[in-house]
């Protein structure tokens, strides 16, 4: 039997909430009775996520060509963000479900109540809220392995960025490339999630004896990647090879960008980065001069 959802009030007045794999960071700005009543509606609809998630996970791990429509809310949002990329690329609905929930939990703090700014961080995959006027600022990690901040990116109200995810073969989830990190701005933060999932796997060297992999289903009987194999290690590549692999990533990116799902993204591996996007200087600037630390995050936000 699994511990029950726990939540508290960290020492720099942000909301952690936990349950079983799922970790949000959390924080509004506004009226402090607006804040207040946004931190319990975010408690009193993540308490329930993870149950309606398990309750479907068989589904949420099928392939969606040949599966019927999932009944939860989040599990909704998860098929809605993977269907446009479906067409082209395999993927379940698992690869927007950490975005999903950083959505679902947003929607939850912002919906009637008047709040400045709003974040839900989950593990590095962030859900944005921001009035008119208001911006954020997003420390970036391109090694989850040395967690240094290496970049900002500066989210305005007037973009259309609401979402950030990364991924890669070092990061929570499986990933079937040699991307180090792949960090994706889109308009919403399940969306994020699944191309950065894409733009990851796509960033490798096919058949290179330095990248070792191994089925998914050996690493976990349940994933929804079966038998695909995925990498499991990264050795010293070449400057020449590095750039080769992240040409891959940058033309996968250029697609999804071409047809409006992301606005940018940066791609890293060893030493070395892709940057896509028209706008992209806009986005990933230095580093902030003061950031809040997430806890088990790949970004921090102020």
């Amino acid at each position: 039997m699994r511990a029950p959802p726990q939540q508290r009030r960290l020492a720099d007045g942000r909301m952690h909430l936990h349950d079983g794999p799922i970790d949000l960071i959390i924080e509004a700005f506004g009226e402090t009775s607006a804040v207040e009543e946004a931190y319990a509606g975010a408690w009193g609809r993540f308490a329930t996520i993870l149950d309606e998630l398990c309750a479907e996970l068989p589904l949420l791990r099928a392939d969606p060509r040949d599966a019927h429509a999932p009944r939860g809310a989040v599990a909704r949002r998860m098929a809605a963000a993977v269907a446009p990329f479906r067409a082209r690329r395999f993927l379940t609905p698992m690869a927007a479900v950490a975005g999903a929930v950083a959505e679902e939990v947003l929607e939850a703090m912002t919906t009637g109540r008047k709040l400045a700014r709003a974040y839900v961080n989950n593990g590095g995959d962030i859900a944005l809220h921001l009035s008119p006027g208001e911006t954020f600022s997003i420390g970036i990690v391109d090694r989850p392995d040395r967690p240094i901040l290496s970049a900002c990116a500066t989210v305005d109200a007037a973009d259309r960025v609401r979402g950030v995810a990364t991924s890669g073969w070092q990061g929570r989830s499986f990933s079937l490339g040699a991307a180090d990190a792949v960090t994706v701005l889109a308009a919403s933060a399940s969306v994020a999630d699944a191309a950065a999932t894409l733009i990851a796997n796509a960033v490798d060297i096919p058949g290179h004896p330095a990248i070792r992999r191994t089925p998914a289903c050996d690493l976990d009987p349940q994933s929804d990647l079966g038998e695909r194999r995925v990498t499991v290690a990264v050795g010293p590549l070449t400057r020449d090879e590095i750039n080769r692999a992240l040409a891959l990533g940058v033309a996968e990116a250029e697609l999804w960008r071409d047809r409006g799902l992301i606005e940018a993204a940066a791609l890293r591996v060893g030493e070395q980065t892709g940057l896509v996007g028209a706008a992209v200087s806009r986005y990933l600037g230095r580093v902030p001069t003061v950031v809040h630390n997430g806890e088990k995050a790949l970004h921090a936000v102020s």
